[in-house]
């Protein structure tokens, strides 16, 4: 799940000096991408804030001719961004030299043949060296390295610091949960944002839930369509509870069944907010409505962050994991040169310059120890953290599938319940799985 970055976020124009990439091998002659022996690159993207776009450019002209990267945008839903993609590559489409794929996506697609696995030893290392870990398993496939991550992202806890003091309660303790959050939202006649609306926001929300409380959705996932449905049991009861009792308490906002993420960031910085789970970018966002002069100085000055809440006292929460990863089409007419081009927009520098004008987290640990990215982000080690002790979403080739399940049988949160709920989604999504039922 990416940020919405393209829903009017805009982060001041940034200028960096410095290398993008280690040198790039030649595979053609001319001067900054013009010559005609360059190979021609099409790069389909996540919508942003015009960031990526800036890197096919400088990465382009970083190959000294080799090969010049054009830019396609996808629609801003993930949902939509997977169709558009299975679309073309079940067609062998080699116009799709690369692409930036979400997350849980990537083994769909790999198992389906469409990502061009990178299998030399020094490349995956150079797509591997410092990534953090819980982006870098989303990467594999059948223990082949087929989507190096290109940044990665998580949700933390934001909340108002004087409601949090008038609640008398502490956001920043490791053992803060998400009962405790409910009850204090309450107290102060407040109102959390969450994204409840019938879409992959809403599963990234239940998937943080059941894997922090120790659970999984599905098992034994290298099963295939024989995976184990597993969301009723302990984990799932207690993410059940939470969702229900959230949507059924004083502290759900009127739009929580239609919420997402600029829903939830609305909420949080009205005179209803208290307590969000939501994206980094929000940070960033908050600022720009200063400036707009959509809210006071005073909304950011009152934001407080902390680790995403957890389901139980003593029991470590398993953030979300969002982000995207950038994969190499199986039909590309110029393998070699789209790996050089991947290597370059992946890199190090990259990562930082793309976390500092974007807002989206890097994927790689040592981007958050720059200068720059610790000036825009003050919570860089937070987000560092989150994101390597992330707890990603299932990964199978039938992700649609199971997020699908879990979204309709969940909706809307007022009529999820423990014992019920669980016990609903693994019977539905078992005879989905199975092909017994259609969605």
């Amino acid at each position: 799940m990416s940020a919405p970055t393209a829903l009017g976020v805009r982060r001041r124009a940034v200028v960096l000096v410095m290398a993008l990439a280690a040198p790039i091998a030649l595979f053609g002659c001319g001067d900054g991408g013009e010559s005609s022996g360059a190979a021609h690159l099409t790069w389909y993207i996540n919508p942003d804030n015009g960031s990526q776009a800036t890197l096919a450019k400088q990465c382009s002209e970083q190959s000294q001719g080799a090969f010049t990267i054009e830019t396609q945008v996808l629609p801003n839903e993930a949902d939509a961004q997977r169709e558009q993609l299975v679309r073309r590559l079940a067609a062998q489409d080699d116009s799709i030299d690369l692409m930036s794929l979400d997350p849980p996506f990537v083994a769909e697609f790999a198992n389906a043949g469409y990502l061009l696995p990178i299998t030399n030893a020094d490349d995956v290392a150079e797509f591997t060296d410092g990534v953090l870990d819980a982006p870098l398993e989303t990467a594999y496939w059948d223990d082949k390295l087929v989507a190096p991550p290109f940044w990665a992202n998580t949700q933390l806890l934001w909340y108002r610091k004087s409601v949090a003091q008038a609640a008398g309660v502490d956001p920043t303790a490791p053992d803060f949960t998400w009962d405790e959050m409910i009850t204090a939202a309450e107290d102060q006649g407040k109102r959390i944002g969450v994204q409840g609306r019938r879409y992959e926001g809403y599963m990234v929300w239940i998937n943080a839930l059941v894997v922090s409380g120790g659970g999984q959705i599905v098992e034994n996932v290298d099963q295939g369509a024989n995976a184990t449905p597993s969301m009723a049991g302990p984990a799932g009861d207690a993410a059940a509870d939470i969702v229900g009792n959230l949507a059924r308490s004083s502290a759900a906002p009127a739009d929580l069944a239609t919420a997402g993420e600029e829903e939830a960031r609305s909420t949080f910085q009205s005179d209803q907010g208290s307590f969000m789970v939501n994206w980094p970018y929000v940070y960033s966002a908050a600022q720009e409505s200063v400036t707009s002069g959509a809210i006071d100085q005073s909304v950011v000055d009152d934001i407080g962050w902390a680790r995403y809440p957890a389901v139980a006292s003593g029991q470590p929460s398993a953030p979300p994991l969002g982000g995207i990863n950038l994969a190499i089409g199986n039909f590309t007419n110029h393998p070699d040169e789209a790996l050089a081009a991947a290597k370059c927009i992946t890199s190090l520098p990259s990562n930082v310059q793309y976390m500092v004008e974007s807002g989206n987290p890097a994927a790689r640990s040592a981007a958050y120890d720059d200068p720059e990215v610790r000036q825009a982000f003050p919570m860089a080690d937070l987000i560092r953290d989150s994101i390597d002790s992330a707890g990603p979403r299932p990964i199978t080739p039938y992700y649609g599938d199971v997020s699908t399940s879990v979204q309709r049988t969940w909706h809307p949160e007022s009529s999820v319940r423990a014992p019920g709920t669980p016990e609903k989604t693994d019977t539905y999504m078992g005879e989905v799985l199975s092909g017994d039922r259609l969605l």
